[in-house]
């Protein structure tokens, strides 16, 4: 028997989290100068991947493949990215919307994974992978390096949101809270931190430097 894992919030985010990565696939595709078919792709690859991976992980069936407004949502972005200016989709703002994404994901991973029964630590695990993968596949497809190998604070976020939404689940039914409580503060508190990364440029240290120095 599959397991329930989405409700309406979790529905919402999910969709959100795909059409946010999505978008910036196509707009990375945009910059890029490619054809139509290339943005498709990329929207495509960036909105599914960290799901895809993660479905085959906790051996659950891949996402995407049965619901039919998986990829309408990432052939729409695509469509968006296609007939708009990539100057919309420049500056601080856009990244706002893909911290959104980011903390959305992990929300959605980590709750995934519990629900069908991995055990917390590697259920966290999922939730960043699920919001992390689609990037870093998007960046190597694109031949760029990916941004988790600079010091800003992407991963980590996505780490913070997925321990405090499993560490809430766990925990909701012995405060007698609903877990939406949990998925809640694990969205803010993963989507606070990245976003201050952004406004203010935080970093972790490199190996051997001071935080956010590179050679």
């Amino acid at each position: 028997m599959t397991p329930t894992v989405l409700t309406p919030i979790l529905d919402l985010l999910d969709l959100a989290g795909i059409a946010l990565f999505a978008l910036s696939g196509a707009v990375l595709a945009a910059r890029l100068r490619q054809t139509f078919v290339t943005m498709a792709f990329f929207a495509l690859v960036t909105g599914v991947g960290g799901g895809t991976v993660r479905d085959l992980l906790i051996r659950a069936p891949v996402f995407w493949i049965d619901d039919p407004w998986v990829a309408a949502v990432c052939l729409a972005t695509a469509l968006i990215a296609w007939f708009t200016p990539v100057a919309w989709w420049e500056g601080k703002g856009f990244a706002y919307a893909d911290g959104a994404g980011l903390a959305a994901y992990a929300v959605l991973g980590s709750a995934k994974a519990l629900a069908y029964g991995v055990p917390p630590v590697p259920a966290a695990l999922m939730g960043v992978i699920t919001g992390c993968v689609g990037g870093i596949i998007r960046d190597v497809v694109a031949g760029r390096p990916s941004i988790i190998m600079s010091p800003e604070l992407y991963v980590t976020p996505a780490a913070l949101t997925a321990a405090l939404t499993v560490a809430g689940m766990l925990a909701a039914p012995l405060a007698g809270v609903p877990k939406e409580w949990a998925w809640a503060a694990g969205f803010a508190c993963g989507f606070a931190l990245r976003a201050a990364a952004i406004r203010w440029e935080w970093g972790l240290p490199s190996y051997g430097g001071r935080p956010g120095e590179t050679d």
